[in-house]
């Protein structure tokens, strides 16, 4: 490992590090554009110049494109160093806009922040500026490319880490234009990243524009809740309205990148019409009221019907804390039935991903991205994970040999090699578990999704990966192999169930005799219709609350913001109330698995933390980590 010395600083690194990437592990900072962790080095913007000392290589060196190497001593603050970068600021600014006020990336802007950092405050250049025309690129993505720096961030993400090529560099010379043949809506599932990569203005949220300035957020880490894979985001919010939502970097698991789906599907939050105020029998009520009727209406149909015809309905998409709290409300009320999945597929589908409790675990996505063989389901992986997908990507582009099991059927027999999800790889396609060549690979990867069979191994031959249904499938598959839930299309198929309490679970056509006592959600659906009792619930960013991947890693999301109707929502101007003290309209509802501990206590429970008991270790997680695997 080489040894080095920075800036007065000792340093020890792994063979292949560079200058800049030593610089940073012991906090002394560099400025660079460029250059970027999951991208590598590019030589393109000439602003991480430091001085070499002694060593190997001496004088003024670009410290992204120098490996580091024993016995070197590095300058960042030496007068040449510095003299350089200033000059390569000042080139940069030449023709740009100037335009902060208006930009919404200032505030968060490297462009901005080295520009002053390096003293670079008064435009010497008298000359004309070169100007582009912006494109048409969607309805997410705002383009403004007199902004631009010429990094080639955007194009190498674009089309070396994501495999599209509907967007890319055009021209030459200090006329490079980074777009699309023609105006069009990029066509990569992860086109959003082109936001957080750009180191300028050039790509800004759209969906956010003009909203808000970077102080002006509500910001929190966060846990993605739109697939199972639990990649880590910071959503932002202002006025009780989630306005965009940003990755967060976890190398065990999305890296530095999130797909397109978990960054802009944010309406459902922001609905105007979002459940917001407890109902029963559809006549709007107070907390109290609702929570007492329904203890009330409970203790009749368990005395009625007995306990053996209700059925608590917990959810993939609840917390894991809500999830725990639907188990002890099935335990105190001797419920006949607990489920946590639809049907059968789904549920035996994610028991098989838990059952895979050991040491090694089920794969991650950084086990993915690192796999020399994998074996891929049938499906549309881009489709149901897409993150999944990318990960598969940057096993091919290091070399991973990627097969497909298709039915003999479907593929008439043939071994064909063909691209797959978008061309972002290349697949062998192969009939039979036995035209895999597993016991060669040193990292296989089997992939499994719901409804498919794939091939079964020891961990010895190839690490599991499961694309489950939900943020916290894996959560309560652990849960339901505890408690002994079913299914909740066998517990209905039996005919022993007469009422459902339903905890913000997605129910298909429910029978017409069965009663839906309450249901407990965010989000309006067909079972919140027929629900005699309606408990609004916060959303995931509204809360704090645990998430269980699909991998078994449990991950901590803290509460973004308040809960209640936006400010868009309350009157025509959009001010906020001039009242003090008063609460926007939903500004009280509660997190599901408080909803569940209230009801707990009227019905003679006592009062336990979610987190208590053999679940007491998730209580040390910390939303900044990497997250702790159920072991």
């Amino acid at each position: 490992m080489p040894k080095l010395i920075i800036d007065n600083i000792p340093v020890e690194v792994s063979e292949g590090t560079n200058v800049l990437d030593a610089a940073h592990s012991v906090g002394i900072p560099i400025p660079h554009f460029c250059w970027h962790p999951a991208l590598g080095k590019a030589g393109a913007c000439r602003v991480c110049a430091v001085k070499i000392l002694d060593g190997p290589a001496k004088g003024l060196q670009m410290s992204c494109m120098l490996p580091a190497q024993d016995g070197m001593v590095v300058s960042t603050t030496d007068d040449e160093a510095l003299a350089m970068r200033k000059s390569v600021i000042e080139w940069l600014m030449i023709n740009h806009p100037h335009d902060c006020p208006v930009c919404d990336e200032g505030g968060e802007c490297l462009l901005q922040d080295f520009t002053i950092a390096g003293g670079h405050g008064r435009r010497r250049y008298d000359g004309r500026k070169r100007t582009y025309l912006n494109q048409f690129l969607g309805p997410y993505i705002e383009h403004e490319m007199n902004r631009c720096i010429q990094c080639y961030r955007c194009v190498r993400f674009y089309q070396e880490y994501a495999g599209s090529t509907d967007f890319g560099a055009m021209g030459r010379a200090s006329m490079i234009y980074f777009g699309r043949q023609q105006d069009g809506q990029l066509e990569s599932p992860f086109s959003g990243n082109l936001v957080d990569i750009c180191p300028t203005g050039v790509f800004t949220d759209k969906t956010a524009r003009f909203r808000a300035r970077y102080w002006d957020y509500d910001m929190a880490a966060s846990i993605c809740p739109h697939c199972s894979l639990g990649c880590n985001t910071i959503p932002a919010a202002r006025y009780r309205e989630l306005l965009k939502v940003v990755a967060r970097r976890n190398d065990a698991v999305n890296g530095w990148f999130i797909c397109d789906r978990g960054r802009f599907s944010n309406a459902a939050v922001n609905a105007p019409d979002r459940p917001r105020q407890p109902l029963v029998d559809g006549t709007p009520v107070e907390w109290d009221a609702a929570l007492g009727t329904l203890a009330e209406r409970l203790r009749e149909f368990l005395t009625v019907h007995g306990p053996q015809a209700l059925a608590i309905v917990g959810s993939p998409r609840m917390s894991h804390e809500g999830n725990i709290m639907a188990a002890r409300l099935k335990e105190l009320t001797g419920a006949g039935m607990l489920s946590y999945f639809p049907n059968a597929e789904e549920a035996r589908h994610a028991m098989e991903a838990a059952e895979r409790v050991t040491p090694g675990g089920p794969a991650s996505l950084a086990d993915v991205r690192a796999a020399d063989l994998i074996v891929l389901p049938e499906g549309d992986l881009l489709a149901e994970a897409p993150m999944m997908a990318l990960a598969v990507r940057q096993a091919w582009r290091n070399g991973a040999r990627i097969y497909k099991i298709v039915p003999e059927a479907a593929s008439a027999g043939n071994r064909t090699d063909s691209r797959e999800a978008g061309d972002m790889y290349r697949i062998v396609t192969v009939t039979s578990p036995a035209d895999v060549p597993l016991t060669e690979a040193k990292r296989g990867v089997v992939i499994h999704r719901p409804g498919t069979d794939m091939p079964k191994t020891d961990e010895s031959a190839a690490r599991h990966a499961f694309i489950l249904n939900g943020p916290n499938a894996f959560g309560c598959a652990v849960l339901a192999r505890e408690y002994g839930a079913m299914a909740l299309s066998e517990a209905l198929a039996s005919g022993a169930v007469k009422g459902i309490l339903s905890f913000e679970a997605d129910l298909a056509e429910l029978p017409p005799g069965v009663r839906v006592l309450a249901s407990v959600d965010w989000q309006a659906g067909s079972v919140m219709q027929r629900a005699e009792v309606t408990l609004p619930a916060t959303a995931w960013v509204e809360m704090e609350g645990t998430f269980v991947n699909n991998e078994g890693r449990a991950q901590r999301f803290d509460q973004v913001m308040r809960p209640g109707l936006p400010i868009k929502g309350l009157d025509p101007d959009r001010h906020p109330p001039r009242e003090f003290g008063k609460e926007a309209p939903g500004g009280d509802l509660r997190p599901s698995w408080q909803i569940i501990s209230d009801l707990l206590y009227r019905l003679g429970g006592e009062y336990r933390h979610p987190l208590s008991g053999c679940w007491a270790s998730l209580n040390t997680l910390d939303s900044s980590g990497e997250g702790i695997p159920i072991r």
